[in-house]
């Protein structure tokens, strides 16, 4: 049977899949021996006012100040000229987060450009490429043209204009050229290639399987995405399918990225208690959206990408490091159940990454959309663990099995960072 990838990735609580940050950097990704590496990140800070009334972070301790080149800095004037044209008087509220993202987007860009010269990362083509993403947010996140999501959506790629109701861009080769030039993919890691080939080759074989991962950023779509095309899995990673939380549908900067993507539509069980009124209409369409799944699990050659914990790892404020969110049983009872009524055999790893420098989520959960974005460039990585294949090792083995090799994986990355095993 011919491979029909479909990784799946449980949001459960999350925001958007996409994520933008912090302008302050070390001139040197390279650790000293006496600065732990999350301080670069995560140092207790005092706030400062970046752009227009964005209250940001920073830190004294072994952290400087990105000063922005002419060229960037010309390039941070026009996005803040032409974004503030185009939506002052429509969404004035909106308008400080968003010139918050542009700016550390660009700054980014320069840290990437100054360090290996990507010519995707030049300042005219990042100016470019924000002033799309601004564009597409307006255009498809706002307004009475919102795109609206079902509870199952294709990626529109521009490959059938039929289909996608006269669509001819790409999104999700956009999505990932987003972040491709702002992941440092040279000193990025992806362990367990053996166990992921196995799993690839299982899918090709017509079998499902399911990763258990952590979760660590809004940007782990185009994170997987890079790291698989890094080892070779460039088209496998083209048909990733997310199961979505309700933010990265309803964030007007998150839905330009979300529309690349094939998806599966939910609402979290951390939120859909928040308004009874709609509780019973979401959790039909939950239950429409299960069913949407069930149907991909059934066709076979299914590879489904699931955050038990339901939600991004969270930083400790007290050690600054960041221990993966504890996995909710049920869910991977769930997708066991789901695995057995599709009627055909299916595999189970778990996952680590390592993401969270990349797009760090604030540090306690936020219901609502329009969190401010943070976006660093940064390393990432992911490791696959061997295949799970005892019945009793799933609760709590998948999740044992995550924190040791996100323990590996992280100090590979990020020396000194990982919280204990």
């Amino acid at each position: 049977m011919t491979l029909r990838l479909a990784i799946i990735f449980l949001f459960c609580g999350t925001s958007s899949v996409h994520s933008f940050g912090s302008q302050y950097y070390t001139k040197n990704l390279q650790l000293s021996s006496s600065t732990p590496a999350y301080r670069r990140f995560f140092s207790t800070a005092t706030p400062d006012v970046d752009v227009e009334g964005v209250t940001t972070t920073s830190s004294n301790d072994d952290i400087e100040q990105q000063e922005l080149t002419p060229e960037f800095q010309q390039a941070v004037d026009k996005t803040k000229a032409a974004v503030t044209a185009a939506i002052k008087d429509t969404k004035p509220e909106l308008l400080s987060s968003i010139l918050y993202f542009c700016s550390e987007y660009l700054t980014a860009c320069q840290v990437s450009y100054l360090k290996y010269g990507y010519e995707g990362a030049q300042a005219d083509i990042a100016l470019k490429r924000i002033l799309e993403a601004v564009q597409f947010g307006t255009k498809y996140g706002m307004g009475e043209n919102k795109f609206k999501f079902g509870v199952t959506h294709d990626a529109m790629r521009g490959k059938d204009t039929e289909l996608e109701n006269g669509n001819e861009f790409d999104f999700y080769t956009w999505g990932c050229n987003f972040f491709r030039y702002f992941i440092d993919t040279s000193e990025s890691e992806v362990l367990g290639t053996d166990n992921l080939k196995n799993a690839m080759e299982q899918a090709n074989k017509g079998e499902n399987v399911v990763f258990f991962a952590n979760h660590q950023s809004e940007a782990d779509p185009q994170v997987m995405s890079i790291m698989l095309d890094k080892v070779g899995f460039t088209e496998e990673a083209s048909k990733i399918v997310f199961v979505a939380g309700h933010k990265v549908t309803t964030d007007p900067l998150a839905i330009p990225f979300s529309m690349g993507r094939d998806l599966i539509c939910i609402h979290s069980k951390k939120h859909i208690d928040t308004d009874p009124d709609t509780k019973t209409m979401k959790s039909r369409q939950n239950l429409m959206a299960m069913s949407g799944m069930l149907k991909k699990l059934k066709e076979g050659g299914c590879v489904l990408w699931v955050a038990p914990s339901g939600g991004r790892d969270r930083r400790d404020v007290e050690s600054g490091k960041v221990p993966i969110a504890p996995y909710d049983s049920k869910t991977i009872d769930m997708f066991r159940l789901m695995g057995r009524k599709s009627k055909v055999k299916t595999h189970y790893y778990p996952l680590a990454m390592v993401s969270y420098e990349l797009c760090p989520p604030p540090d306690f959960i936020e219901a609502g959309v329009g969190e401010q974005r943070n976006f660093r460039f940064a390393p990432v990585g992911i490791k696959v663990g061997e295949e799970i294949t005892s019945e009793d090792h799933f609760n709590p083995g998948a999740y044992e099995e995550t924190i040791k090799d996100y323990y590996e994986l992280r100090e590979r990355i990020f020396p000194g960072t990982a919280p204990d095993p």
